[in-house]
């Protein structure tokens, strides 16, 4: 595939999208000569700003539905990652003969520089963020793109074969680009969790998904894995390449006997005490206390960061100093405010209910104070929304352990969390994220935290997950001005 293939073809996209993901691989074709038509399910009200940044350009639009005749008479299809793969039009396209494209495959075909790929369920976009921070601090170049909400393709002028690519792949975009049979030379899982069930037929049909990050990774690549997931010591037996493990339980991980593997396992980055380690000659990187991320689930993050750094010389003091810098993302354990005494959280992409869990127990550490008395719950969760055909029971059992009290957004999968939650844990519903904040502050005193982290997807009440953590930043600005 080169450049050319695109110049003169008629494609259609299927998908405008709201993150920028669509009309980053519009504004690239239009930019190798394509014809392009762009048809989305939504309406042109619904991707007004989508549809703003594409102004002027030479696009034929198809709003408010899909056509049969887009898909059969055309020369290349590109669907977005949220578009089923089982889709009447899609299979219509196929039927023609008509090459259905993603981006990431288009992209691991064109890519000049060698491509370190991550995904998991959780961690990704952190570990992706991370990695490449303390690649900068070594390399000149170093590009971070994928499930980053734009189109790889805008990225890949910027690429040359000298460049260091870092590349967040989630389970979709692995999918949708399987036919190219390329995997990253250098790969990470971060972790393999319920999700997207409402997507897939079970969980062992997500894990497959999951696997394409390696499976077709040759002996000389290197695969990076966090041995403290269950899930992922079970797919080690179908890895061709280096494995590197990284845990963060140094001392039960040290002593431990091996998975059975291909090749003898490498020591990635590991937790021994107060300190972390690289390798098996235990070479000190750095100290927990120089990273400002919290949470057990942050930690596994930086070990798979840190880990995939030394396999690139990166120096360790740059890769404290890194650490030191890193703040973390937006809409991830983010600190919007503090009103009264009383923090407010935003962990709006928490979208699943381990996710969820991994933000409670975080908050729940780091308010725990040596030789000083502290509440048990301080905690007022608000939670709720669209159900991806997963289990709440655990995270009703944190609730109940740790939350004082739960604020529930609209949904259907807000039903099975209010049956998890224990009838004395006081719970309220509100019908929008202003009413919510405002039950919340109700029930705080200071000291405590509201934390949004509703451990479910935000469709039906916002656009997406980060609409409905800008809702939260701004009911919280409201409730700072009715305060002060």
């Amino acid at each position: 595939m080169t450049l050319s293939d695109f110049k003169d073809k008629k494609i259609t996209v299927m998908g405008v999208g709201l993150h920028g993901g669509g009309v980053g691989v519009i504004k690239f074709l239009v930019a190798q000569g394509a014809k392009v038509l762009a048809t989305d399910l939504r309406t042109k009200a619904d991707l007004k700003e989508s549809l703003a940044t594409l102004k002027d350009l030479p696009i034929e639009y198809v709003l408010g539905e899909h056509r049969l005749k887009d898909f059969e008479e055309t020369d290349m299809v590109i669907k977005n990652p949220a578009a089923r793969n089982d889709s009447k039009f899609l299979q219509a396209a196929r039927d023609k003969k008509i090459p259905v494209e993603s981006d990431i495959g288009i992209f691991l075909e064109l890519c000049p520089a060698p491509i370190i790929g991550i995904t998991g369920t959780k961690g990704k976009s952190t570990t992706a963020s991370l990695l490449a921070e303390i690649l900068r601090n070594k390399f000149r170049q170093v590009i971070l793109a994928g499930n980053i909400r734009s189109s790889v393709l805008e990225k890949l002028p910027e690429i040359n074969k000298d460049s260091v690519v870092v590349l967040e792949l989630s389970s979709w975009q692995l999918a949708d680009a399987k036919d190219h049979k390329k995997s990253p030379p250098v790969a990470v899982i971060t972790n393999i969790l319920q999700d997207h069930l409402n997507r897939y037929k079970n969980f062992d049909n997500y894990v497959e998904d999951k696997k394409l990050i390696f499976k077709f990774q040759e002996p000389k690549d290197y695969l990076f894995l966090n041995y403290d997931d269950e899930a992922l010591r079970r797919v080690i037996p179908e890895v061709k390449s280096k494995i590197y493990f990284y845990s963060s339980k140094g001392d039960e991980f040290l002593t431990s006997e091996r998975v059975s593997t291909k090749q003898e396992p490498r020591l990635g980055a590991y937790v021994k005490g107060s300190k972390i380690y690289f390798g098996a000659i235990q070479e000190k990187i750095c100290s927990l206390n120089d990273t400002k991320l919290v949470g057990q689930h942050n930690l596994n993050n930086i070990l798979a960061a840190v880990s995939v750094a030394k396999l690139y010389d990166v120096p360790n003091t740059k890769i404290k100093i890194a650490l030191q810098k890193f703040e973390g993302l937006e809409g991830r354990l983010q600190k919007i405010a503090e009103v009264n005494g009383v923090k407010y959280i935003n962990d709006t992409t928490a979208t699943n209910p381990e996710a969820a869990i991994a933000a409670i127990s975080a908050l729940s550490e780091l308010a725990k104070k040596p030789n000083q008395y502290q509440p048990k719950k301080q905690i007022i969760l608000i939670s709720g929304g669209a159900d991806k055909n997963l289990d709440f029971a655990e995270l009703g059992k944190i609730i109940k352990e740790k939350c004082k009290a739960v604020v529930l957004l609209p949904g259907d999968a807000t039903v099975k969390i209010k049956k998890s939650i224990d009838p004395e844990t006081p719970s309220r519903r509100a019908p929008d994220m202003t009413s919510a904040i405002l039950l919340a502050a109700r029930f705080s005193k200071p000291g405590e935290t509201v934390l949004l982290s509703p451990g479910c997807a935000s469709f039906g009440l916002f656009r997406h997950e980060f609409e409905r953590g800008e809702a939260f930043n701004k009911a919280v600005g409201l409730l700072k001005i009715s305060k002060s």
